[in-house]
């Protein structure tokens, strides 16, 4: 849908300006008339040049906008008002200009879930459902401040993961760049000057200059070959089957296996815990904490749970069968369904597998710091000894 730039009068004649999705220059001067400005002038805004990772708008920028709309809601003061002064102190162009939208929606009669939903991309289902709840119920500012914890919990979540993976895949880009270097500059000096020698090489030094030989022959080749797996495990990754293959791998491999579980465990207890506690309907809340587990296998389980709670039977029962779900959690969810507490118990298990993330973060990093180590330092060294072989060979027959 074309996006329209607009300039209007309001009806104590301040000059207001804003940007609004409509099929035609009429539904933008129709709009406006709703929300009591006199359109001046309305032309279609030019597309401008979409760099995702330059025009998104961040976990953290939401989050923060969340946390300010709680405080302003809370103080008293309308929505409408808040709105205008997040959307002016907004930073972020693109976050801007949404906000500004949502405002000239909920100023034209809209509620604020409604405004929200017009923008799926930077408020989820999760959120709009939420404020949908708490806005029915009454308790807006605290349903935004329980979504604002929820964002900070999973962006620190998240923080940490990432931060794990950082170090190992850095050294080994570093490694790949070392090691390709050498094969392709370093060794060919060397080669000259084992070409004069007029004796056979040790097998070492001559597997490293074949493989160079390769390496400087194919390395085009070698780029394009990685370079065409990453976009193969990309393409399969888009399927639903082979997201859902990939998943169930990565939760079973023996080193991210344990680590990518309790990150999902932790995500579900928070995600649903606090869903609850806003009001959302259980049924509601396990369909969208599935789409949001952010693994298909997790994903799969959470549905059927949903079918099958909807049948009438217990939340803990559909997860025991489903063998994903360690016992702990499968006992705490049955403890609160039985107390009426699962909002409570689901919230403890979320800090429970949050401290197990922790634990498991910083342990993966310990072993993975002195293995990467020992893979570069075994690596370069071993190129640096079988070049130096022939050298000590030679010296040891002429000192013989």
């Amino acid at each position: 849908m074309p996006v329209f730039a607009w300039e209007g009068r309001t009806t104590d004649g301040k000059t207001v300006r804003g940007e609004l999705d409509a099929a035609n220059e009429a539904v933008v001067r129709y709009r406006l008339r709703r929300q009591h400005i006199s359109p001046v002038k309305v032309g279609k805004k030019a597309k401008s040049l979409n760099i995702p990772f330059l025009s998104r708008t961040s976990e953290k920028d939401i989050a923060v906008f969340t946390r300010q709309l709680a405080t302003m809601i809370n103080a008293g003061m309308p929505i409408v008002q808040a709105l205008d002064i997040l959307s002016k102190q907004q930073k972020n162009k693109l976050f801007k200009n949404i906000l500004n939208q949502i405002k000239l929606d909920v100023e034209g009669g809209s509620n604020l879930a409604e405004a929200l939903k017009k923008h799926p991309k930077v408020f989820d289902e999760l959120f709009v459902n939420m404020v949908i709840a708490g806005e029915t119920g009454g308790f807006l500012d605290q349903v935004l401040n329980r979504i604002t914890s929820y964002k900070e919990k999973a962006l620190a979540l998240k923080k940490k993961v990432k931060g794990a993976m950082v170090y190992p895949a850095i050294t080994l880009a570093v490694a790949l760049i070392v090691l390709t270097i050498i094969l392709v500059y370093v060794i060919p000096a060397f080669q000259e000057i084992f070409s004069d020698f007029g004796a056979a090489l040790p097998a070492p030094t001559q597997f490293v200059i074949d493989l160079s030989s390769f390496t400087r022959r194919y390395i085009i080749y070698i780029f394009l070959g990685l370079v065409g797996f990453i976009l193969f495990i990309r393409l399969i990754y888009r399927t639903e089957k082979g997201q859902y293959s990939l998943d169930r791998l990565l939760l079973k491999s023996p080193l991210l296996g344990g680590l990518l579980r309790k990150v999902a465990i932790a995500r579900f207890s928070r995600t649903l815990s606090t869903m609850l506690q806003s009001g959302v309907p259980i049924l509601q809340s396990l369909e969208i904490v599935a789409k949001t587990a952010g693994n298909k296998v997790i994903e799969g389980v959470l549905l059927d749970a949903r079918k099958r709670v909807g049948q009438g039977e217990a939340l803990a029962v559909s997860l025991s069968d489903s063998k994903v779900f360690p016992p702990l959690v499968v006992q705490m969810t049955a403890v609160g369904e039985q107390t009426g507490e699962l909002e409570g118990m689901l919230a403890k298990v979320a800090d429970f597998y949050e401290e197990e993330v922790d634990a498991a973060v910083d342990a993966l990093t310990s072993m993975l710091e002195p293995a990467m180590m020992i893979f570069l330092g075994g690596l370069i060294g071993g190129l640096v000894i079988s070049l130096y072989l022939p050298i000590f060979k030679m010296g040891a027959v002429v000192g013989g």
